[in-house]
């Protein structure tokens, strides 16, 4: 599949908005460069000969009847064109860009969608990591038409970016929180998600979202509430290449509630 079908064919939603232009910008610089240089071990490609009508420059109401839509319709491609805005943004919030969080980035990308799909990822990536990108504008697209759990698979997806390097920075630290205000995600999801990159003696109960004084009922219906949280199937609409992000999130609430099982004696 050509790059302009496959971009077509994946996204929903975020042809309109902000993440529209910015998509329509990225695809522009590719069309203008006719480069399509190798990614991932992909062969050359041919030249465009000539420039088509940008398909992101929507009708005025295509945007208003997208809202219309409910949020759990969220496709792949939204989420992987959100994530690749996003993680341009983490990736020069400590003014550089490390090899390594691009080489995970990448990886991620890969595992998740095949070499194929990857490759045309990260042509766009390249368009968009020469933008200067309004977060706000972004997130607020994204928190008004992507369901919350997807939204929490995002602040994940970007804990795991800053940490590739082996070190979250504090402007990595700010950059994250600030996307994570503007998505309209609680402090105590953010906490939970940021625990889970930390090491710490009270990591467990912070995934968990309790304080250590709790008592063991409260624990056990934590628990509870926060398997349902991060259970799989609360992104199965995006798709079984997205399953494996999600499934993480949920193991490390089952081991966090496990080590406290342990420490505090209880069944």
């Amino acid at each position: 599949m050509s790059f302009s079908k496959w971009i077509g064919a994946a996204i929903g939603w975020s042809f309109g908005g902000p993440i529209g232009a910015i998509i329509g910008m990225a695809l522009g610089s590719i069309i203008d460069n006719a480069a399509d240089t190798p990614l991932l071990g992909e062969r050359q490609g041919s030249k465009t000969k000539s420039k088509k009508r940008n398909p992101y420059q929507q009708r005025p109401t295509y945007q208003r009847k997208r809202q219309q839509e409910r949020r759990a319709q969220t496709r792949s491609g939204d989420f992987e064109v959100s994530l690749l805005i996003l993680a341009s943004v983490v990736i020069k919030a400590d003014g550089k860009q490390d090899q390594r969080e691009l080489d995970f980035v990448r990886q991620q990308f890969t595992n998740m969608y095949g070499k194929d799909r990857a490759n045309k990822a990260f042509r766009l990536f390249k368009g968009i990591a020469k933008q200067n990108i309004s977060t706000r504008k972004v997130c607020m697209q994204i928190k008004q038409m992507m369901d919350h759990a997807s939204r929490l698979q995002l602040l994940h997806f970007l804990f795991g970016i800053a940490k590739a390097d082996g070190l979250v920075t504090k402007d990595e630290i700010k950059q994250i929180y600030t996307i994570s205000g503007y998505l309209g995600i609680s402090s105590r999801d953010y906490e939970s998600i940021k625990a889970m990159f930390y090491n710490s003696t009270d990591n467990a109960y912070k995934i968990l979202e309790i304080d250590k004084s709790v008592s063991d009922d409260e624990v056990k219906r934590a628990y509870r509430k926060m398997a349902k949280k991060y259970h799989p199937d609360r992104v199965s609409h995006l798709g079984e290449e997205h399953r494996e992000g999600a499934e993480e999130k949920f193991r490390q609430v089952q081991e966090s509630y496990e080590h406290i099982q342990k420490e505090r004696g209880f069944k």
